[in-house]
């Protein structure tokens, strides 16, 4: 790099930076699968193994979002993004929104803007770092290869504080982050939360018959059944993936997502534009998975595929049929995981459901810096015993897994 010393600035729009600037740190072509096993301390000096891809820090996916209207200050997503120089060069990232509201981000903080707010405080405007209405864990802290990544990683930590200090933020939210990233912002002074998910693993199966005859007795026949019910109304189950996603398949999608949107949060976060400009750009990390029956798509669910997962976002259906969610969102996303030879699926957030079908529980890491010392105090304790009863929670779901034990193999 010609200059070594570190510069930071915030830039108002994804389309403010150059995409192959934004993807050689979203996306190195080297890699960080090591990171999350790592200490902070030795980030900087990580092993570099095979390229890995998220999909959902693309600069394809911010610029969609911002240039659709659906991430906009209109809806309470300004774009602060922190950049870090080295001389001329972007060496690091950090995908950050100026907030008026808590909404979107499915990391639930509206509890402490409340009592924050009842004290006499502000809480908003906030700083989130985030993709905007994605609950998948991914890198937050985008640095390129080549770099000190700790040097780099800690001028953006200390840059986030000075960002809520300089637009007038109560806090800086890092949702999503990967556990390295949040332990690592952890060392420098934000707050460490947890929460769960359910995710399914690949254990090298060959087939999804492999992975049912991973299970106890009883979940394999459940599963079994519901298969056959979801498609007896004649449906057929559709992967469109690339080229073969058309607008027409995309307005299809669009009528199922909002149906269901607005049953579930009034407003959906997604507008029909959105869906339009990625399938321009990022058709091939799209995996649609539709149901049709008597000639028309009835229903869908919308997956991004990365390198070594494939991540379940929104589903929606204009009919109902009994199991079809579970079908087309589930069991569609194992078979073609198995298919790809993928290691993870990540089906999104909340949802205990999804246990019996398979889909474990796992930890997800946010760091949070907040301002007002009175106010941190109180989020830490309550943190601390919301971390203590995460890590149970998750204890007691893993053991009441539907896969075999050694007393079924008896």
């Amino acid at each position: 790099m010609a200059s070594s010393e570190i510069t930071l600035e915030a830039v108002p729009a994804a389309s403010d930076i150059k995409a192959a600037d934004w993807d050689a740190c979203a996306n190195p072509r080297g890699g960080l699968e090591k990171l999350d096993t790592l200490a902070p301390r030795e980030l900087h000096s990580c092993a570099v193994s095979k390229p890995t891809y998220n999909p959902f820090v693309s600069h394809a996916f911010f610029a969609a979002a911002e240039a659709s209207g659906s991430a906009c200050p209109r809806t309470g997503w300004a774009a602060r993004h922190l950049l870090a120089r080295l001389g001329n060069d972007i060496v690091g990232i950090v995908p950050c929104y100026l907030k008026s509201h808590s909404q979107g981000e499915y990391v639930f903080d509206r509890g402490w803007a409340d009592a924050y707010e009842r004290a006499g405080g502000r809480y908003y405007p906030k700083l989130q770092v985030s993709v905007p209405f994605t609950p998948a864990t991914g890198p937050r802290l985008l640095i390129r290869d080549g770099v000190d990544r700790e040097r780099i990683g800690s001028a953006l930590a200390s840059g986030m504080m000075a960002l809520c200090n300089a637009t007038g933020a109560s806090s800086v939210h890092v949702t999503f982050a990967r556990e390295g990233e949040a332990k690592f912002l952890g060392q420098h002074g934000f707050l460490l939360r947890n929460d769960q998910q359910f995710h399914w693993h690949n254990e090298g199966y060959a087939t999804f018959d492999d992975f049912l005859t991973s299970l106890n007795s009883r979940h394999r026949k459940a599963i079994k059944r519901e298969r056959r019910e979801a498609v007896a109304a004649g449906i057929t189950i559709h992967h469109l993936t690339g080229s073969d996603i058309t607008e027409d398949a995309w307005d299809a999608f669009f009528a199922f997502y909002m149906e269901t949107g607005s049953r579930k949060w009034g407003r959906p976060y997604l507008n029909r534009k959105f869906f339009s400009l990625i399938g321009e750009s990022m058709s091939r990390d799209v995996l649609l998975v539709m149901a049709k029956r008597n000639g028309r798509w009835i229903a869908g669910a919308i997956n991004f595929i990365g390198s070594d997962t494939l991540f379940g976002r929104n589903w929606g259906a204009i009919e109902h049929h009994p199991f079809l969610h579970f079908e087309v969102c589930y069991y569609q996303a194992i078979d073609f995981a198995i298919q790809r030879g993928l290691k993870i699926v990540e089906a999104g957030a909340q949802g205990e459901h999804k246990l019996a079908r398979g889909y474990l529980p796992q930890t997800t890491y946010s760091a949070h810096f907040i301002a007002d010392p009175d106010l941190r105090r109180a989020i830490a304790d309550y943190l601390k015993r919301e971390r203590a009863y995460v890590a149970e929670v998750g204890r007691e779901l893993t053991e009441a897994g539907p896969f075999r034990k050694a007393a079924d193999e008896a």
